[in-house]
């Protein structure tokens, strides 16, 4: 097969793990850079328990600032959480701190967001896991604001949310009908993971549906997978499928040691970037 992809491809950036050294970060988003690729999409834990520490040994990168600085040191390509935690955090500093990192870095960021899952990081942060929709909900309500004028009121305290760069794309991660349902209120798409696209059209369409009943179009679904990108004639056929079921953009799981075992992932995904 040839021509151009179907749609943008992004891939992950391990912030965990002996991978998340800044020299082997630096080294994998030039890599992704200069192949162009869409996007370098991190992950979010705070707090991993030392019995379920496989594959980081405990070790991670907080998102927003780790997105920060490789914003400082690449050019061009997007920076996205997959995805952000929102309960983990207050939602005024993390509205300020979405703000900043969109603002130096030009309008690069794409925010993935989430309500977690893992219930010995909610009781570290000090956050009822059964309280993870609703503080989600308001997080989301407040970036709303936020983002929509210079005056923001909480807590009935008005104040001034300066800088106030464009509002970075929101994608709600999780599955129907919740995420659907938060998307259509508060994001700019919907952000599933797997592979299947006989299981992704359904909720699709009723994104789409959601989008409708809310007076808005566009909806956007941004799926975390891997493609076999070994096989160049099946992973075009995926990725052309992904494409017809709904998906507007794709971000490729890889897997790495090294910089250079990344460089060769992504040399991989070359011929569906066009």
């Amino acid at each position: 097969m040839s021509g151009g992809p179907p749609i943008p491809i992004g891939v992950t950036l391990r912030n965990m793990g002996p991978q998340s050294s800044r020299e082997t970060l630096r080294a994998c988003a030039h890599h992704a850079e200069q192949a162009g690729v869409d996007a370098v999409w991190i992950t979010d834990h705070i707090a991993i328990p030392p019995d379920d520490a496989e594959g980081s040994g405990g070790r991670y990168l907080d998102p927003l600032t780790t997105l920060a600085w490789l914003g400082g040191v690449t050019e061009r390509i997007g920076l996205g959480t997959g995805v952000l935690i929102l309960p983990y955090r207050r939602p005024l500093p993390t509205a300020k701190a979405v703000a900043t990192v969109q603002e130096l870095t030009d309008g690069r960021l794409r925010l993935g967001v989430g309500i977690g899952w893992m219930e010995p990081e909610f009781r570290a942060v000090g956050q009822a896991r059964r309280d993870r929709g609703r503080a989600s909900d308001e997080a989301l309500a407040l970036l709303d604001r936020c983002f929509a004028a210079d005056e923001v009121e909480a807590n009935g305290q008005p104040f001034l949310f300066k800088p106030r760069p464009p509002k970075p794309p929101v994608y709600v991660g999780g599955g129907p009908p919740h995420a659907l349902e938060r998307a259509a209120r508060h994001g700019d798409g919907w952000m599933p993971m797997g592979g299947d696209p006989e299981k992704l059209a359904p909720a699709i369409r009723e994104l789409h549906q959601r989008f409708a009943e809310a007076g808005r179009t566009g909806a956007e679904v941004v799926l975390m997978t891997r493609l076999p990108v070994e096989d160049e004639a099946a992973a075009h056929d995926q990725l052309a499928r992904l494409a017809d079921a709904g998906v507007t953009t794709l971000v490729q799981a890889v897997r790495y040691d090294t910089a250079d075992d990344y460089r060769r992932q992504v040399e991989l995904l070359a011929p569906l970037l066009g």
